[in-house]
């Protein structure tokens, strides 16, 4: 018994530093860092592509804002009876220090608004969504970290010898404070990590993106699109492990229904998309011919609108088919 007690994972006895009146919220910082580590690849693998990398900055300042949002409507929209109905406060809609937003309702609005900021400026979409789909499920990974601060999302109760531990946590008058107290040390009870595995998932994931990339010269936003399907698979099966109180349709947890939906709808998309049999890579050709001055003769501007291998910096075989390439 005190060794299968030794051998479960503790949770930390808090989640929330002060500096000060400043709160340091850990779950903040690990989203933080995900972003920080989404945005440093995809610059690398968009750059790769011959790609503006000031697109990916400015597809940040959109998508950042627009998925803390989307975000936070997901949640708000699949949890309402927490914000709406008799004793509620609406106003708790808009705390957004209470935790509480959707990966897929951010991945949504998120999206949306990188295609309207592509519309607009007239770039192809594709290269750029085949190059931070992978990222994103990375950022994912790191972000769930910021859930085992919390102490949520776990699974059902269980005894196998990785268990995680919940701590009782109180504020500083003694009240129970799940996100923002500190630890008592008496153990609530001990559950499925699924936090845990869904970080494994994410991490394999993004693995598995980058090899089906090169092995299969995926392109078209395939790349994208299969980031969707691998994600929302994983997260059917944590869905299935979970039995914390949510809103359900049908009897089952809207989650689990909205991923299924999703990864059916994603896989479906994958095998009707456009393969082609160009190279993947859909060079934008503004990232780079604007920044070098062609050749009177025309061929090196000719050589900038080759395709890239999205892996390397190295001209692909063959040239994209490319409306902006002018004939000669």
């Amino acid at each position: 018994m005190v060794t299968e007690i030794l051998a479960n994972i503790p949770s930390p006895p808090q989640g929330v530093w002060y500096l000060g009146p400043i709160p340091i919220r850990a779950y903040a910082l690990c989203i933080i860092t995900g972003i920080i580590v989404a945005l440093t690849l995809t610059l690398r693998r968009y750059k790769a592509r011959g790609g503006d990398t000031d697109m990916v900055w400015d597809a940040a300042i959109v998508a950042i804002p627009a998925g803390i949002i989307g975000g936070r409507m997901y949640h708000v929209i699949t949890d309402h009876d927490s914000y709406f109905g008799p004793g509620k406060d609406p106003w708790q809609v808009f705390n957004f220090s209470a935790g509480g937003l959707g990966i897929m309702g951010a991945v949504a609005l998120g999206t949306l608004a990188v295609w309207g900021l592509f519309k607009y400026r007239n770039v192809p979409l594709a290269p750029f969504a085949d190059s931070v789909g992978p990222t994103i499920i990375l950022a994912q990974a790191i972000g769930r970290l910021g859930n085992y601060f919390n102490q949520e999302l776990y699974g059902r109760p269980t005894d196998v010898p990785w268990a995680l531990d919940i701590f009782y946590r109180v504020d500083e008058n003694g009240n129970f404070a799940p996100l923002t107290g500190r630890s008592t040390g008496e153990i609530v009870t001990s559950v499925h990590p699924t936090f845990l595995y869904e970080m494994i998932w994410n991490v394999a994931a993004f693995a598995f993106l980058l090899w089906a990339e090169r092995r299969f010269r995926l392109g078209h936003g395939r790349v994208f699109v299969l980031y969707i399907a691998s994600y929302t698979l994983g997260r059917i099966f944590m869905e299935l492990m979970r039995d914390d109180a949510a809103n359900t349709i049908f009897g089952l947890r809207v989650n689990l229904v909205v991923s299924s939906v999703i990864f059916i709808a994603s896989t479906v998309a994958f095998f009707l998309m456009r393969r082609g049999r160009e190279n993947p890579g859909e060079v934008d050709p503004r990232g780079i011919a604007e920044k070098r001055k062609p050749e009177a003769d025309g061929h090196a501007a000719d050589a900038d609108m080759q395709d890239v291998d999205p892996g390397t910096n190295a001209p692909a075989r063959g040239d994209v088919k490319n409306p902006h390439k002018q004939k000669r």
